[in-house]
């Protein structure tokens, strides 16, 4: 599987939340590692957990969509926070 890592890109609303560009967050398998003093948005995080499975195939044909998505846009109309999402290849 492959470790993803979910980074903040933009914020084009206004978040309630204290979410900065830059801050992030990994996948790998079923943890969600957080650094340590940052959290994450329980709204956006559980609109973008069904996706994970999707994007840590490692299997994936190449004409398969997955490999194309990377951002996520939060679901809070008002907070407009724009994430990346990035397949993180182990050497």
């Amino acid at each position: 599987m492959h470790k993803l890592k979910v980074t903040v890109e933009r914020i084009d609303g206004y978040c309630n939340q204290p979410r900065l560009v830059g801050d992030y967050f990994t996948v790998e398998g079923g943890e969600i590692m957080i650094p340590e003093g940052k959290c994450v948005c329980m709204w956006a995080l559980q609109s973008m957990m069904p996706i994970f499975p999707l994007l840590q195939r490692v299997d994936s044909a190449r004409e398969d969509w997955t490999r194309k998505a990377c951002q996520f846009c939060c679901p809070d109309p008002k907070g407009l926070v724009h994430y990346r999402i990035e397949r993180i290849t182990e050497e």
